[in-house]
């Protein structure tokens, strides 16, 4: 089955009540509500960066409401709200707020250019004042139990019991499982390894504040910022100029490549996997081109550790979000 005929077909058990699925990025909100009659009433914005620290919080209670409307159901009718988010998270008396680079401004300042002075981003408490039932988690652990369940990182039907989901896109970011057991840490933040230091470069200063560490090198945000100088103004602009045969640009994506490899045989290595699936709208768009390359930092290094492990595309694609969203709750 298709991802799209995934997303198109399921249906909860008749008589359902709805939920709603929250997929919270460093440049979108996206919205949609499952039922019984399938998953429907999509909604898409730029995720709030402005105003007070509870201004993506009223964007995902905003949304939801129009999502409803959309899908034709009645607001009080959701049971549940899933929220899959990119993070790092900070507990305040047990509920989830966001420390995430790309969203605020106050951890790095002017490095992001964001325009707020924001510490955290407040998620959680606002959203359980709204609706009875809400989980929140990062969304590589969304992605990664969506990925095991209808995705890449499951055999016969089954889900891997030791793998990994990776996305390459705004930010780097990671879901882990080992033993059957998905990873979550004592706030909630296992997986972010695209905060691992791997270098000493002057203009890799990451939105957290770090300099040099994967994210900073590597990550949507970070290719615009480092090679926009060098006339590569974002992802597309750099790699159309990979296609058309640039020689610099070449190099160029092929230490991105070298960077983010690394970071996967890291995990490889350090956790024993099976599979790393791999998604986000850097990698998606040219996962053709990336794969490979990405295989040949891995392949070869430490037998060992490293046979026995595969790098594959997402199962689930572009919809990993969504779908991650929904696995939360479903």
């Amino acid at each position: 089955m298709t991802v799209q005929a995934i997303f198109d077909t399921f249906c909860l058990p008749e008589g359902s009540s709805p939920v709603a699925c929250v997929d919270v990025g460093g440049s979108k909100v996206a919205v949609n509500v499952a039922d019984d009659r399938g998953i429907r009433g999509t909604v898409v914005e730029p995720t709030a960066t402005s105003g007070e620290n509870r201004a993506l919080a009223d964007q995902i209670i905003r949304l939801i409401g129009q999502s409803c409307d959309r899908a034709g159901v009645a607001l009080s009718d959701i049971a549940q709200v899933g929220v899959s988010s990119c993070g790092p998270f900070v507990l305040r008396d047990g509920l989830v707020e966001l420390a995430a680079p790309n969203l605020c401004g106050g951890l790095a300042g002017v490095a992001r250019g964001l325009p707020n002075h924001w510490q955290t981003a407040l998620l959680e408490a606002p959203l359980r004042d709204q609706f009875a039932c809400v989980r929140v988690e990062n969304d590589g652990i969304g992605a990664l139990e969506a990925e095991r369940r209808w995705g890449a990182l499951q055999t016969d039907g089954q889900p891997l019991a030791n793998c990994a989901y990776v996305t390459w896109s705004t930010g780097i970011g990671t879901g882990l499982c080992v033993d059957g057991r998905v990873l979550r840490g004592k706030n909630g933040n296992a997986g972010h390894a695209g905060h691992l230091f791997v270098s000493t470069h002057s203009d890799a200063l990451c939105g957290c504040g770090n300099l040099g560490d994967v994210e900073g090198l590597t990550g949507g945000n970070a290719i615009a910022r480092r090679f926009a100088a060098q006339g590569y103004a974002d992802a597309a602009m750099l790699f159309d100029a990979v296609y058309a045969g640039d020689t610099h640009a070449i190099a160029i994506v092929d230490g991105l490549c070298e960077v983010l490899g690394r970071m996967l045989y890291n995990l490889i290595v350090t956790l024993d996997l099976t599979r790393i699936s791999l998604g986000g709208s850097v990698y998606w768009h040219h996962r053709d081109y990336l794969l490979m390359r990405l295989r040949s930092v891995i392949h070869g290094k430490l037998r060992a550790l490293t046979d026995g492990c595969e790098l594959v595309s997402a199962g689930l694609g572009e919809r990993v979000g969504d779908l991650g969203a929904l696995a939360l709750v479903v």
